[in-house]
């Protein structure tokens, strides 16, 4: 299956690509280069919901969208946990290019307030908690209306997390059978 790159100007977002550096819950890079992509179902929801959000002067900021089998298992054997991870055994939506982790950013180009940061393993990120501030439940409650009004499903403990309904219609994807080279090449990192 061919994927699509998520960039501007093609897709207006702001990419803020974790996983390509050290800002995420492994504390090193899990991929070798930032890149993004998403297959081609998921790539024309992509669109619709940044359309939502540019009428409400919002912009959307992706974190990870398409995760390589091998960075599933990066992040799987650092934290092993399936609250919060998929099993790469079953495979997640994001290695079938399927699931985009997202949250909203103003016209000033800050973040909205979301209770916690991306891949923040709490419970304080699913949603419906009662622990976080009313404007912090406005802001996952905004998110998650663009987001399901353009054809998504979420994921309950993740705030960030969308995925196309039915993600296992899709074959799950290494690196190499997705031609992105987003891992490092063998014997480096």
């Amino acid at each position: 299956m061919s994927l699509v790159e998520i960039k501007p100007p093609a897709f207006p977002v702001l990419l803020d690509l974790r996983y390509a550096t050290p800002d995420n819950l492994t504390g090193a890079p899990v991929y070798h280069r930032a890149a993004c992509y998403l297959n081609p179902e998921a790539a024309d929801l992509l669109h619709k919901a940044i359309a939502l959000a540019a009428q409400m002067q919002l912009r959307l900021k992706v974190f990870d969208a398409f995760r390589p089998t091998e960075a599933a298992w990066a992040l799987w054997n650092h934290t092993p946990d399936p609250t919060f991870l998929a099993d790469p055994r079953k495979g997640s939506p994001h290695s079938r290019g399927a699931a985009v982790d997202v949250t909203l950013v103003d016209g000033d180009g800050e973040d909205l307030d979301m209770g916690t940061g991306f891949d923040a393993f709490t419970p304080l990120a699913f949603h419906g908690t009662l622990e976080i501030t009313p404007e912090q439940q406005a802001n996952r409650a905004l998110l998650l209306g663009i987001m399901t009004a353009a054809g998504w499903d979420f994921y309950r403990n993740e705030w960030w997390h969308y995925q196309l309904f039915q993600p296992r219609r899709y074959p799950l994807l290494s690196d190499a059978a997705a031609g992105t080279l987003l891992m490092a090449p063998s014997g480096e990192m």
